[in-house]
């Protein structure tokens, strides 16, 4: 009989990189709706943040979807299906950081900077991990693809991210150094999952062999996307309560 992707396959009791996208693709969506159904309860001036975060956790949650049954079919890791809701998620993760400083000033050249380097910084991650997955070679292309990342970083804890969000509101502050760390360590586990799954290794050396890339992935992802949605939420229930006292 042949098989689609579109067919429910079944979860065998040890195949725990199979759990952890059908437990990510749950989580995705119930974050998703929480976020929805909260956008009418979110001061206007957020509501588009909130959206963005439903959109964020909704778009990884159909991805994950396909993800899982692709690696239950295959037994492979969906690298295509994962670089996809990357290049959808990541750079609508480093919008949030615009839309909560634009009332501070924040310029639309910088949400353009950040947009251009996280596209930058995943392009260059899916060569080193689906074209080029050599020892010799993969690598390189995970140390370009840091530079973008460490860029990134520099804006929002040093750069105009940070300035910005400081004269933003104490609230704003908050949010903003909490989204940097998630950044800065949060985001740090993808390149653990990237060691872990190429022949190139930490620069050569197969440090991480045999762990799992697609349960770091996963791990990382759930963490990330609904983090930041929850972050960007607390920070616009902060502003209604103050509002309302």
């Amino acid at each position: 009989m042949k098989l689609t992707l579109l067919e429910i396959l079944p979860i065998a009791n040890n195949n725990y990189v199979a759990f952890t996208f059908f437990i990510g693709c749950m989580a995705m969506m119930a974050a998703s709706v929480f976020f929805f159904f909260e956008v009418s309860n979110t001061a206007k001036k957020w509501r588009t943040s909130v959206l963005v975060s439903g959109l964020i956790t909704f778009i990884a949650a159909v991805h994950y979807y396909y993800m899982r049954d692709y690696n239950l079919a295959t037994g492979q890791s969906p690298t295509f299906f994962r670089y996809v809701d990357w290049l959808l998620t990541v750079p609508l993760m480093c919008v949030e950081f615009y839309l909560i400083t634009k009332k501070a000033g924040a310029k639309i050249g910088l949400l353009w900077k950040l947009i251009a380097a996280s596209v930058f910084m995943l392009v260059t991650g899916y060569i080193g991990e689906a074209i080029y997955p050599t020892e010799k070679q993969s690598w390189i292309w995970g140390f370009v693809s840091g530079l973008a990342y460490f860029y990134i970083v520099y804006l929002i804890w040093f750069g105009e991210v940070a300035k910005l969000a400081a004269g933003a509101g104490a609230a704003v502050a908050k949010a903003n150094k909490t989204l940097a760390w998630f950044v800065l360590v949060g985001w740090a586990i993808y390149p653990i999952g990237y060691i872990a799954g190429t022949e190139g290794g930490l620069f050569g050396m197969r440090v991480l062999e045999g762990l799992s890339l697609d349960i770091v992935y996963n791990i990382g992802d759930a963490i990330n996307k609904i983090g930041f949605g929850l972050v960007i939420y607390a920070l616009a229930q902060t502003e209604k309560t103050e509002l309302a006292s």
